[in-house]
């Protein structure tokens, strides 16, 4: 008699085959999200507007629906533990906005989106702190080959009126009003490093999902708040400065909030808790990557494939280095809170300070 379990496990499918509908969520709201940040450049490059100002008003209705949708005030009470730390994190998230949209403005979206997976180098600084000694040289090679990433970018590769392949070719001449130079990169480096910072600081704070969003509602709330007077300041600044109004782009403003701030938290638990994929890893820069080529094509930047390609290699490698870590160890102890990535197991290993 035929046993029921191969019948059971057909119809269950694999694990692969489970994941591939959560894989192709994942890479629609990467898809949406990066759109948005194209449509907010693209606003932001064509009026002069304030980056501060503009964060700030895709931020209040973001904040507003968060809050309606987790209700933090419901349920069991938050303690001040997680609640101190999460308006602390909202400090952090804040400046992370003002700094990566300033960065997106100068620099570009290429650069920009690159940019933020520089907060892999968190993992070095552990490794350094913590660390064996040839870990840290893994690490430490690791951040060189990012290091060359962001000045290759810096320096145009990725653009087709700079990239060396089409100087070679066409005998072109460098227009040298596009190079920025590492210093110019700084802004959105610096960027990438807080938004690696405030998720290890909601990641130690909480570890289940539900209390996370709770949390999350809070940071944004938080968030908000303080860049109030900021946002209020370059109002009342740039009203007296000039008295040119600027043209409303509801796009720019709809897409930011649902993509740019509300969809890609939900998609990125997501990936993190069913995919066991984190933000600062090849996989997900893999994804970002495939998007950011067809936006490219789409809005008809200066883009240059071949480039970019060399200098997300050069960027992949460099993070799955610098956030290597013990991976027969991990593999071992089957630790459920592997998901939580590039430093959550590093943390718990070496209990660096947050």
């Amino acid at each position: 008699m035929m046993s029921p379990r191969p019948i059971s496990e057909d119809r269950g499918g694999s694990p692969h085959f489970r994941q591939t509908p959560l894989q192709i969520i994942h890479v629609i709201g990467n898809f949406l999200r990066i759109w948005s940040v194209y449509s907010m450049y693209r606003y932001l490059s064509q009026t002069g507007a304030s980056v501060t100002l503009f964060i700030f008003c895709c931020l209040v209705p973001s904040s507003i629906l968060f809050l309606l949708l987790q209700k933090p005030w419901k349920g069991r009470a938050l303690s001040n533990q997680q609640v101190v730390p999460s308006v602390i994190n909202g400090v952090i998230t804040a400046l992370y906005f003002i700094l990566w949209g300033k960065g997106l403005k100068s620099c570009g979206p290429v650069r920009a989106i690159l940019a933020e997976y520089s907060g892999a180098v968190l993992g070095v600084l552990s490794a350094v702190l913590y660390g064996r000694r040839g870990l840290v040289w893994k690490k430490v090679g690791g951040l060189i080959a990012m290091l060359a990433s962001f000045y290759f970018l810096s320096q145009g590769w990725a653009m087709a009126s700079l990239s060396p392949i089409y100087i070679l070719v066409l005998d072109a001449e460098v227009q040298t009003e596009h190079v920025l130079g590492m210093k110019d990169m700084v802004i959105p480096i610096f960027a990438g490093i807080l938004s690696a910072l405030r998720r290890v600081i909601a990641r130690r704070v909480s570890l289940k999902n539900q209390l996370k969003r709770r949390l999350h509602a809070i940071t944004i709330a938080s968030a908000t708040c303080f860049l109030f007077p900021v946002a209020m300041w370059d109002l009342i600044i740039g009203s007296s400065s000039s008295s040119v109004e600027l043209p409303f782009s509801a796009w720019a403003f709809l897409s930011t909030t649902l993509f740019g701030v509300l969809l890609i938290f939900f998609i990125d638990n997501i990936a993190e808790e069913r995919l066991h994929m984190v933000f600062s890893s090849p996989r997900h820069l893999m994804v970002a990557g495939g998007c950011i080529i067809v936006m490219e094509i789409v809005y008809k930047m200066d883009f240059s494939l071949p480039g970019f390609v060399i200098c997300s290699l050069l960027l992949g490698f460099g993070i799955y280095e610098a956030t290597s870590l013990e991976r027969t160890r991990k593999d071992s102890l089957q630790n459920p809170d592997q998901s939580n990535g590039m430093l959550g197991d590093e943390l718990q290993m070496s209990s660096l300070p947050t």
